[in-house]
């Protein structure tokens, strides 16, 4: 059984049982992502583990649902007008509950399959293992806004080792991704889980080093949070460039938010 399934699960469970307690109209409240909302979030989650349960359906189903969104960019349309065309601009508490039961039903998929079976993406293939571990990245990362906006300080679990991994093996991506140069030392990592275990990444180094709390290491290379909102220690030129650019996530090069611009909401 593919425990990052469960991971998955786990983590978009959590959110849903929030949302799930507040009102309808509730739903509706922006973030300080983009100014998207709460709905805006869910239906992104919505749709992209839809397409990741159809990469599990094989190349007919995976090419329909691409072939469908390049068509929406080919005609000059948005993401989220594709989002939108894809749940039938369903919003609300049916939203809500319609994501829940396909995330159920995709996790229990993924519990299935070999960790190393390839699977279609938009990008390059990826193994089973690597898919469900994005969809729990991007639930989290997501997510981060939606406990920011309602002033809720997240009880993280050690699940999030998961980020903390996409985010390691993302390094060379981030400076891909932004034209840089590589560096050849890839800086140590020593960061400490939320039950209070030490995680170690790399070769140990007395120059390149980043330690702290790895639910902070998730927030900068997600792009929740600008590293100069966070309290973790780095040591040397590229692990400060690294933190000040990460990026884990498929795409263009996206610019971290400016300092003080996410932030938990005191109520």
């Amino acid at each position: 059984m593919l425990k990052q399934a469960i991971d998955f699960f786990e983590e978009s469970q959590d959110i849903y049982k929030i949302l799930s307690n507040i009102s309808e109209n509730s739903l509706d409240t922006t973030t300080q992502f983009k100014h998207w909302s709460f709905n805006d979030i869910i239906r992104h989650l919505h749709v992209w583990n839809i397409a990741a349960y159809k990469s599990l359906q094989g190349d007919i189903e995976w090419e329909s649902f691409n072939n469908n969104l390049q068509t929406f960019f080919k005609e000059g349309k948005k993401l989220n007008d594709f989002e939108k065309s894809i749940t039938k601009n369903l919003k609300g508490k049916n939203l809500l509950n319609i994501w829940q039961s396909t995330f159920k039903n995709v996790s229990e998929e993924f519990k299935k399959q070999s960790p190393k079976k390839r699977v279609k993406w938009v990008g390059p293939d990826m193994s089973v293992i690597s898919s469900i571990s994005a969809r729990h990245m991007e639930t989290w990362a997501h997510s981060q806004a939606i406990y920011d906006s309602l002033g809720k300080v997240r009880n993280n679990k050690d699940r999030i080792l998961n980020i903390v991994i996409i985010g390691n093996n993302t390094f060379e991506w981030t400076y891909k991704v932004n034209n840089r140069e590589i560096p050849i030392e890839k800086p140590y990592l020593k960061l400490i889980s939320p039950s209070g275990k030490v995680w170690e990444f790399n070769e140990p180094s007395n120059k390149e080093i980043i330690e702290g709390l790895a639910e902070e290491f998730c927030q900068v290379v997600t792009q929740v949070r600008n590293i100069k909102d966070v309290n973790l220690k780095l040591s040397g030129k590229t692990s400060t460039q690294w933190m000040s650019i990460a990026q884990c996530f498929a795409g263009k090069a996206s610019s971290p938010p400016l300092p003080g611009t996410r932030k938990l909401i005191t109520q």
